[in-house]
């Protein structure tokens, strides 16, 4: 896999991962938790994760391409809030939206 394939692939799973916690009920889309709503700090927890998650996954494809570079301060301070931008349209369906009942 070349350099831009995955380039493009870990911003597709950091899109749909960052989503993840706004789109369902259960934890992590596989775990039900016992009464819906899911609750706000869970959600939180959850982008966490899946934001280390998406992490490690650009970390084994930038192994397999190459010299993997050291990550300071500056490339968190940059992808922490990326990664919440991406979760963006799930936050917007999940509370901004009105419901139609």
């Amino acid at each position: 896999m070349d350099v831009t394939l995955s380039a493009w692939l870990v911003i597709a799973v950091a899109l749909v991962l960052a989503n993840l916690p706004f789109m369902n009920e259960s934890l992590f889309g596989v775990i039900p938790l016992g009464a819906p709503p899911k609750a706000g700090w869970v959600r939180a927890i959850e982008l966490l994760v899946l934001y280390f998650v998406t992490g490690g996954i650009a970390y084994v494809l930038e192994a397999r391409a190459g010299n993997v570079f050291t990550q300071v301060k500056e490339f968190y301070m940059i992808t922490v809030p990326l990664f919440a931008v991406l979760g963006f349209p799930g936050f917007v369906l999940r509370y901004l939206r009105k419901r139609h009942h």
